[in-house]
């Protein structure tokens, strides 16, 4: 159909806010009305001709080609939503209502301009995501990346950081970073540079480069030369600023604009209040379930791990230890020195221990002079000995206390599973017998438990320089 067979009906419907498109059956638009102007930023001559698929956003590209397969073929539709990208670069949500003429092949269609109502709603939706994040996020990593996919659904995050900024200490950290691989380069210094601006102005940053005046000139060029542009917004509370959220855009996408500054800012509130309370829940998780004093897991925690690592043992026929450990002469140590000695004694005692282990084994502290060592996936009686015998090793290098060299050595108690029990009950009770048979033979050594007819093994070790390789250690378990 020509145009000129619009002309007059034109003179009227150019006066609605609505858009009326017609599309051709290959999808180019024919006709639109002067309020697509409004809605798109394109005038009605640049539209005329165009692919109606190049102006939707790539992501719902697909739907809306089926969606329009399915008006074709005969079915009216009312309350089709997509997005479409205006011609300067802001994405825009269209609610669709659209029919097929078989008389004129042609899809004609009346197009109207929510994305005033579906930003409010997103807006809001977002609120209740980030409240509801704190209390199902498992940790401050869990919580930070959710913050992410909340806000990638408003802006584009491709390039997004949550940055932390400790007033007392005058720290900056950026606990969670995601960047483009190719970008990494500009990123890691230009993150700091424009996160140090927002938090120390507490104001909000928006760069992109039609609006660098005032900026260094290098600073200028290097924006200029890789076509980004910047969004931050500081995270504030009553008690101050606490971080911010900074992101860039891609070489070859829109920059952000005012309208995504503002969107930015109306959540960050919120956000700072989602990071502070899980900041909270986590000291108040670590006073729990660590001990204060050494910084290990307690008690409450480790049987938390132990359940989980007897789940993974059955469940894939696997292997774990216990190690059962004991302080000789710790008493001593406290009556000689005073409390204070003895505290540090245990605090080095805990970081010698940790670091003879793997990051995946758990070292916990029982009380007193106790700790239980979980060892997951040890297949075999002789590499639990080697990682005890480590563990001895360590414990025999003399302790700098009270101003003097001390020696205070180890009684170690091992239990397997499954070869010495298939509970919590049965593991620790055999492990502990062990190191209280290992205390009772001297003292500094690794004795093997038992269960049922299960052979007592011992493992001495004296005070000595020269230990055992791990083949002579298989040999004293046979």
């Amino acid at each position: 159909m020509n145009n000129d067979g619009y002309t007059s009906l034109s003179n009227f419907i150019d006066l609605l806010l609505d858009a009326i498109c017609v599309v051709d059956k290959t999808g180019r638009f024919e006709f639109v009305s002067a309020g697509a102007e409004r809605i798109f930023g394109y005038t009605p001559d640049e539209m005329v001709g165009m692919q109606m698929l190049e102006l939707v956003l790539p992501e719902d590209r697909e739907r809306t080609l089926a969606t329009a397969n399915e008006i074709m073929a005969g079915r009216f539709k009312v309350d089709f939503e997509n997005r479409y990208v205006r011609k300067d670069g802001v994405v825009i949500d269209i609610l669709w209502s659209a029919r097929w003429s078989e008389t004129y092949q042609q899809r004609v269609a009346v197009a109207r301009d929510v994305t005033k109502n579906r930003n409010a709603e997103r807006r809001q939706a977002a609120l209740y995501q980030i409240s509801e994040a704190v209390h199902v996020a498992e940790d401050l990593l869990a919580l930070y990346r959710r913050i992410h996919e909340i806000i990638a659904k408003l802006l584009p995050a491709t390039n997004f950081a949550i940055a932390l900024y400790d007033q007392d200490l005058n720290d900056l950290s950026f606990p969670y970073k995601v960047t483009a691989q190719e970008n990494t380069h500009l990123d890691i210094s230009r993150f700091c540079v424009f996160t140090e601006q927002v938090i120390h102005s507490a104001e909000s940053l928006l760069l992109c480069p039609s609006c660098l005046a005032g900026y260094p000139e290098m600073m200028q060029e290097e924006l200029d030369s890789h076509n980004l542009s910047w969004l931050g917004v500081p995270l504030k509370l009553q008690k101050g600023v606490i971080g911010a959220l900074m992101m860039h855009s891609e070489p070859d996408s829109a920059s952000y604009t005012h309208q995504d500054r503002e969107l930015l800012e109306f959540v960050s509130t919120q956000i700072a209040f989602a990071i502070e309370r899980r900041q909270m829940l986590a000291r108040l998780e670590h006073i729990a379930l660590y001990d204060q004093l050494t910084q290990l897991p307690n008690r409450e925690l480790f049987y938390d791990r132990f359940q989980k690592a007897l789940y993974r043992a059955h469940r894939e026929s696997s292997y774990f230890s216990l190690l059962y450990l004991d302080l000789d002469k710790f008493k001593w140590i406290n009556d000689t020195f005073g409390h204070s000695v003895g505290d540090l004694l245990l605090q080095e005692t805990a970081q010698r221990i940790v670091s003879c282990v793997r990051g995946t084994d758990t070292v916990a502290r029982f009380g007193g002079d106790e700790f239980v060592i979980l060892l997951e996936r040890v297949d075999s009686a002789q590499n639990t000995l080697i990682a005890a015998q480590k563990i001895l090793q360590a414990l025999n290098q003399p302790f700098e206390l009270a101003e003097q060299q001390q020696f205070i050595l180890p009684s170690i108690g091992i239990a397997l599973y499954p070869e010495h029990g298939l509970d919590e009950k049965q593991l620790l009770s055999c492990a502990d017998a062990a190191m209280y048979k290992a205390k009772k033979n001297g003292g500094n050594r690794i004795e093997m438990g038992y269960q049922g007819l299960r052979t007592v093994h011992v493992m001495s070790q004296s005070v000595r320089s020269d230990f055992d390789a791990p083949d002579e250690v298989a040999a004293k378990m046979n």
